[in-house]
C-alpha cells in the first residue's frame, strides 16, 4: 500500500487525555512487547505518563466500521489500529531547524502489514516537517522482533546514525534518522 492510500485509510487524530480503553491496552501491548524483546535497561518506551509530557504529541490511527451511523465518532464506534508519538528535542528557532524523536511506534498485533504503521509514520513526520525540524531520529530494538519496523523506517528514507539525546550505544538499540537540511 502506498503512502498517501494508507494514510487515507485511517482516521488518525492527535490524543491528548490517552484515556481511551483502546489506547490504554495498545500502550499495555506495546510496553509488554518491548520488555520481552530487551532487557529492562534496553528499554526506552514512554509509559502513560511519559507521552502525556507537553512536548510529546500522541497521535492514534482508528478504522471506521463502514456500518457505522452518520456523525458517529470514529474512536466511539472504530477500532484504534496503531499508535506513534513525536518527542521535541530541540525547538524551531530563526536560524535552526528542530529536532525530534518518534517514539511508541506500535501497530495492533490484529492490524499488521496493512499499512497503519506507513499512516502513522507518515503524519508523524507530516507534524515534524510542519513544525520546521531539520532532523527526525528514533531509537528501536535490535533484535528480529523490530526487523519490519526498521525496514520500514528505511523505505522512509532514515539512516543509520549514531545515539542521539541521552542515549548511549548498547547491543539492544539501534538508531536512525532522517535529515531535510
Amino acid at each position: 500500500m502506498d503512502t498517501e492510500a494508507a494514510a487515507r485509510a485511517f482516521h488518525i487524530r492527535i490524543d491528548r487525555e490517552l484515556t481511551h480503553p483502546q489506547v490504554l491496552r495498545l500502550l499495555d501491548e506495546h510496553l509488554a512487547g518491548m520488555r520481552a524483546a530487551s532487557p529492562p535497561e534496553c528499554v526506552f518506551a514512554l509509559d502513560l505518563d511519559g507521552l502525556r509530557r507537553p512536548e510529546i504529541t500522541f497521535l492514534t490511527a482508528w478504522r471506521r466500521p463502514a456500518d457505522a451511523p452518520p456523525g458517529a465518532k470514529t474512536e466511539e464506534v472504530g477500532e484504534l489500529v496503531a499508535m506513534g508519538a513525536l518527542k521535541e528535542l530541540t525547538p524551531t528557532t530563526a536560524t535552526e531547524g528542530g529536532h525530534g524523536e518518534l517514539k511508541s511506534m506500535r501497530t495492533s498485533a490484529r492490524h499488521l502489514r496493512q499499512g497503519a504503521a506507513q499512516a502513522i509514520l507518515t503524519e508523524l513526520l507530516n507534524l515534524a516537517r510542519q513544525r520546521g525540524y531539520a532532523r527526525v531520529s528514533l531509537e528501536t530494538g535490535s533484535t528480529p522482533p523490530f526487523d519490519a519496523a526498521i525496514a520500514m523506517y528505511r523505505r522512509f528514507g532514515f539512516v543509520e546514525c549514531g545515539p542521539f539525546a541521552d542515549y548511549r550505544e548498547d547491543p539492544f538499540s539501534r538508531f536512525f534518522s532522517i535529515d531535510w537540511q
